[in-house]
């Protein structure tokens, strides 16, 4: 097993090489995207909507960092990331129709600065602060806002990368030491942050994410 010490290197190094490569950010044309998102929007658009099997919500993207989306796109598209679903819409965009679809469904992204809820678990304030904040802001541009994603994706995303499902050194590194208890308290801290991600449709109904 990895010495924390080791792995706050490995985290520390990633953040900083992510932050250059960061410098250059996803620019898309929303009012493009919003006419190539109609599929996108049969599970993202709603609230609530499920993945089949195995059964979880389908993750909300509406005030995530559009790098961040862009960069998830493309490992779809290379099935670094295994989801039938999901590679076969990726693999009919180019980078220029990923940034204009993100662009679309993403919107404003969460700023950080709010109190977080509740106390944070041990492995937030040991691990996962350096990437997502305590509360659950992406640090840089390339790393996913959390607060207020759907508890079960959260749990979900953990055990994928726990099990090599999705491929990514760095999160895979942090995911292999995590027990179920890890998984199941870091899923709900986050999930419980605010302000919160949510779903496009909450945006048509509201014109804005209501945790907002």
């Amino acid at each position: 097993m990895p010495s924390m010490s080791l792995s706050w290197v490995r985290i520390i190094g990633a953040v900083a090489l992510l932050s250059l490569a960061g410098a250059a950010r996803a620019e898309g044309d929303a009012a493009r995207g919003a006419s190539l998102a109609y599929t996108c929007l049969g599970c993202h658009g709603i609230d609530n909507y499920k993945n089949v099997y195995p059964t979880y919500s389908v993750p909300r993207l509406r005030g995530q960092h559009p790098n961040y989306l862009v960069a998830a796109l493309k490992a779809y598209k290379s099935q670094e990331r295994s989801h039938a679903t999901m590679h076969a819409q990726a693999a009919s965009f180019s980078e220029q129709d990923m940034q204009d679809v993100v662009a679309f469904l993403a919107g404003p992204s969460l700023q950080t600065g709010a109190t977080p809820r509740g106390t944070p678990p041990a492995k937030v304030t040991e691990v996962c602060v350096a990437c997502h904040g305590k509360d659950g802001v992406g640090l840089t541009p390339d790393y996913p806002n959390l607060a207020g994603q759907h508890e079960d994706y959260i749990k979900q995303a953990l055990h994928n990368y726990k099990s090599g499902v999705r491929k990514n050194p760095i999160m895979s590194g942090m995911a292999a030491n995590l027990t179920e208890q890890d998984i199941n308290e870091l899923a709900k801290y986050y999930s419980s942050q605010r302000p919160s991600l949510c779903a496009t449709d909450e945006i048509r109904k509201l014109g804005k994410c209501a945790g907002l």
